[in-house]
């Protein structure tokens, strides 16, 4: 790069994810344009399997005291990093995939005679429950995060904007125009978002992670 790019990251990034950039030439802003707010419930109703598609789900769920007697439940997630979260706490995950549409298949296809729980946020999509109602799969839903929109103006000029999840680009356009930048999205269902407001110039990743993420921004630009 001759001169420096300026990039906006729409979530903090780990201090790995943005010495990458910097190293890369970039010039780098971040702002969070959700916010995750813990939601109570309780565990009364627990099917066989538990069904995750976040990590801020799978995050919450191991924050609980009591979350030991869970983990003789076999666990189906959306996300590679949702995976490793649970496993390295002890879950059993029989299945995991980049999206939650490919997930409801495989439940429906192998699994679909048993129960699940699926631990969901409010903005979660109809995706998955409305995949698992069609082929008939017994489940039931408990909410245990919200999604908060904390938009913000932007007055930087930029190349290129990271996103990561739908209600991220909501956030974002409310206060805020997509001209010319380059958007970098981490999934399909991300870069939809985008599609429906007109914008063209939309990269998605490879892999649903944010790294990735960031490696189409260095290839974009070298």
């Amino acid at each position: 790069m001759n001169s420096k790019a300026v990039i906006l990251s729409t979530k903090t990034l780990s201090d790995t994810q943005r010495q990458q950039l910097l190293v890369a030439g970039f010039e780098v802003f971040e702002e969070d344009f959700i916010a995750i707010n813990k939601q109570e419930f309780d565990l009364k109703n627990l099917n066989d399997n538990l069904i995750f598609t976040s990590q801020n789900a799978a995050q919450r769920i191991l924050e609980l005291e009591n979350v030991d007697h869970l983990k003789s439940k076999k666990v189906f997630c959306v996300g590679l990093k949702t995976k490793i979260l649970l496993s390295e706490a002890g879950f059993n995950v029989v299945a995991y995939t980049g999206y939650a549409a490919d997930l409801a298949e495989i439940i429906a296809l192998i699994y679909g005679h048993e129960s699940y729980t699926f631990f969901s946020g409010n903005l979660r999509k109809e995706t998955l429950p409305k995949a698992l109602k069609e082929a008939g799969v017994t489940f039931n839903e408990i909410q245990v995060y919200e999604t908060v929109l904390t938009p913000c103006k932007i007055l930087e000029k930029l190349d290129g904007i990271l996103f990561f999840s739908p209600s991220g680009v909501e956030s974002y356009l409310k206060n805020n125009v997509i001209k010319k930048e380059n958007c970098f999205c981490i999934g399909e269902t991300t870069a939809e978002a985008l599609e429906k407001h007109k914008i063209k110039n939309i990269i998605v990743a490879d892999e649903p992670t944010i790294e990735s993420v960031i490696d189409d921004v260095i290839s974009e630009y070298e």
